[in-house]
């Protein structure tokens, strides 16, 4: 069987790592890949946003599967392109992602479904999206309605803050396109979850909760970024919880997608707040998350080989039964290169001592430049350390993390606080 990834993040990295584990007769092929990636598969330069030249590599390798990791070719149909020259492919069209791609189609979405989620206003006017922030009341959150790499939205803690984030997307294009429309949205108060489903469209199968790092700083202080670590599983997402979660969001949100002709076949990850009136999403991404993949994919005792397949191949997830997962734990602790998330510097060279056992490294963001690995990205590497529980398994993804000698190099040295508090 041969398989075809697309990406070269640490989200692809863990990917492959898993279907190899899966299948070790496998072949894979990533485009574009990264070097740590070209340990399980052959990588080729294809660019993520030519679907036409990844549709045409697929046919020529004749691949069985193409799975997608980011988002941005999703949002350029390369699950219509594919469908339309008869490929197989691992990802929602990109009608049904635009549940990540438009803050503005998702949050309307929602709110005609009925599934909890904070009030919000869509706006493209400056003066009309402030007349809004007075009216919601700091905190406020500001964000991006496009695709802005985990970084177009802003906490704000003042009217003033939220003005100037709004000026920054609507006038200064702080954003680009992403940023042409915005949202001002409730700031919802409690603490973070996320949950992936995959699913056919009608049947999903949800797996084990997750907790994000969006802050760059210990403490979850400092910018936003497109995640600083994770850990796996959450207490919080306790059995219940999670059929409440499938019931409220889930099942109306595919529901809804499906009403409006944008049925979604892949992975969905519901990025929640657990409030004290319950679950409410935050938003919605349309793929495997980024650096949750790293932390929940080592605790997973089934196939990922066999779920992919029975959604990008056979269409169906009724004849699958629920993955299985380790009683294990595991962190993830990212690796930054100098200045992220504003302006990462490239190029740096990186030492790679060779891990322990229970210590997995994903590579993010590097290259091969004569030979040396450098920095090639704004988060570099993803230290994934598996434990018999979060506190042992954040310190050895910590002190492996120590390890690494880059020029620069940022990463949090608290990622699960929550959690180790809540066993102590």
């Amino acid at each position: 069987m041969k398989l075809l990834i697309v990406g070269g993040g640490g989200r692809e990295h863990a990917l492959a790592w898993k279907l190899k584990q899966d299948s070790p007769s496998v072949e894979l092929i990533a485009a574009p890949g990264n070097p740590g990636i070209a340990e399980y598969a052959r990588c080729l330069p294809v660019a993520l946003s030519d679907v036409n030249a990844l549709a045409s590599l697929a046919e020529e390798e004749a691949v069985d599967l193409t799975v997608v990791g980011p988002e941005a070719p999703l949002e350029a149909g390369i699950s219509d392109m594919f469908a339309r020259r008869g490929l197989n492919i691992f990802g929602p069209t990109a009608a049904a992602a635009r549940i990540e791609t438009s803050k503005a189609f998702a949050k309307d979405l929602m709110v005609r479904a009925g599934v909890p989620t904070g009030r919000a206003e869509t706006h493209t006017d400056p003066v009309e999206a402030k007349r809004a922030v007075a009216a919601m009341g700091a905190p406020v959150v500001v964000k991006a309605s496009g695709l802005a790499a985990g970084k177009g939205v802003i906490v704000a803690q003042s009217s003033a803050e939220a003005n100037r984030a709004v000026d920054s997307m609507l006038s200064d294009r702080m954003f680009g396109a992403a940023g042409r429309e915005i949202l001002v949205e409730e700031f919802l108060e409690g603490e973070e979850l996320s949950l992936f489903v995959i699913t056919d469209g009608k049947t999903f199968l949800p797996f084990i909760g997750a907790q994000d790092h969006k802050r760059l700083l210990d403490g979850d202080l400092g910018p936003n970024t497109g995640g600083m670590g994770a850990y796996a599983p959450a207490s919080l997402a306790t059995p219940a919880l999670i059929s409440e979660i499938s019931s409220t969001i889930i099942e109306p949100t595919l529901a809804a997608l499906r009403e409006c002709g944008s049925e979604f076949r892949g992975l969905l990850y519901a990025g929640l707040m657990l409030t004290r009136d319950g679950p409410k999403v935050i938003e919605f991404n349309c793929r495997f998350g980024d650096p949750e993949t790293q932390a929940i994919l080592p605790l997973m005792t089934s196939s990922l080989l066999e779920l992919l397949l029975a959604v990008g191949c056979d269409g169906s997830l009724s004849n699958v039964a629920a993955p299985s997962w380790s009683d294990l734990s595991a962190v993830t602790t990212v690796i930054a290169a100098e200045a992220y998330p504003e302006r990462p510097r490239k190029g740096d060279a990186i030492h790679l001592p060779k891990p322990p056992a229970g210590v997995q490294v994903f590579h993010s963001g590097t290259a091969m430049e004569n030979g040396q690995l450098v920095t090639n990205g704004g988060r570099v590497l993803t230290v994934t350390a598996v434990a018999n529980s979060v506190a042992t398994a954040a310190e050895r993804s910590r002190a492996y993390a120590g390890e690494v000698v880059f020029s620069g190099k940022q990463f949090r040295r608290d990622i699960g606080w929550r959690e180790v508090s809540r066993s102590a």
